[in-house]
């Protein structure tokens, strides 16, 4: 970043730059708990001597702090693969069910913006498509922050929910189903989009005020011509951002359609097979007759629901990256 034409390259410097406040971040955690660590052993010591029982709780309440701390850095070090560090694009699909589908979607937009929100993660919704009567169609999420991805990944996948239906006038049992996808957010400059496979279709979009009179033309329809992929991007203002919007999440899905494809070439040259479906089911959420959240692949569960609905998701995330790490 001294090199007097770092700047001449904005594109270049701003992901250089990103890069440095992760690294500073990363090492300043580590320094910190080195810190804490050795004031909690002077504490320890003192203790000892003194026989003191309130500081034996003070020491007691700072090693339950620095072993939550402890445990956070060390899921960081699972952290390793190619994106893990990048910011990341979740996207939300209602399954079949009707509004209790889409109001399933909904439940799991607030479960990964109040996530964000305790992560202090930086979550903008790019694209929302509403149900007519309650709840939401699909919903695209850019969450920003260091290894975003890296700790949603796990999240890919179908979520199961299991509940008496609100909008259904006897009440019954209901089984709703909803896609998440989940991909690394690439910049351009990361990987080389060519922009001659790439059909741009300006389309009428509604405003923020959701009113008729709010109706632009700036939503945009942007499809990779040699795959097939295509988005669509509207909630931005203007044409310009959702076309850059478009292009950014075209740019991962490809990048994540070629990881996944050396991932099944390194599976096959050991003999092993496994399904790259998205609509495996992963995670189920049982609220009637009983609560439990259950994660089918590494078997953890919970029974206290609702603080997993409320974004509370840590655990799930390390028994995920633990059980992959083993692999």
């Amino acid at each position: 970043m001294s090199a007097p034409d770092f700047w001449s390259d904005p594109a270049r410097a701003k992901i250089v730059a990103q890069e440095l406040d992760r690294v500073k971040t990363e090492v300043s955690g580590w320094e910190k708990f080195e810190q804490d660590l050795a004031e909690l052993a002077g504490m320890a010591e003192m203790a000892l001597k003194e026989q003191d029982k309130a500081l034996e709780a003070d020491l007691m309440a700072k090693f339950g702090d620095l072993r939550g701390l402890f445990e956070h850095l060390r899921l960081s070090t699972f952290l390793s693969q190619k994106y893990d560090k990048n910011n990341a694009f979740l996207s939300i699909h209602a399954g079949a069910g009707g509004v209790d589908a889409q109001d399933w979607a909904e439940m799991l937009l607030r479960m990964y913006l109040r996530f964000a929100e305790k992560e202090k993660f930086k979550a903008l919704v790019v694209d929302e498509s509403r149900g007519s009567e309650a709840g939401i169609k699909s919903a695209v999420l850019e969450i920003s922050g260091a290894y975003a991805y890296g700790y949603l990944k796990s999240e890919a996948g179908v979520h199961r929910l299991v509940r008496l239906s609100p909008y259904n006038p006897a009440h019954t049992r209901e089984t709703s189903f909803a896609l998440v996808e989940v991909l690394p957010a690439i910049e351009q400059e990361e990987y080389k989009l060519n922009l001659s496979d790439i059909e741009i279709e300006a389309k009428t979009s509604r405003g923020h005020g959701g009113q008729s009179v709010n109706t632009t033309y700036s939503a945009i329809r942007a499809t990779h011509i040699p795959t097939g992929i295509t988005v669509t991007i509207q909630n931005e203002r203007s044409q310009a951002q959702n076309k850059q919007q478009a292009l950014k999440i075209i740019s991962s899905k490809l990048a994540a359609l070629e990881e996944e494809k050396q991932r099944q070439e390194k599976l096959a040259l050991r003999g092993e097979f496994q399904s790259a479906e998205w609509g495996n089911q992963i995670r189920s959420y049982v609220l009637h007759p009983y609560k439990l959240v259950k994660d089918h692949r590494t078997g953890f569960e919970t029974s206290d629901a609702e603080s997993i609905l409320d974004g509370e998701l840590e655990e799930f995330i390390k028994s995920y990256l633990e059980h992959t790490k083993q692999k």
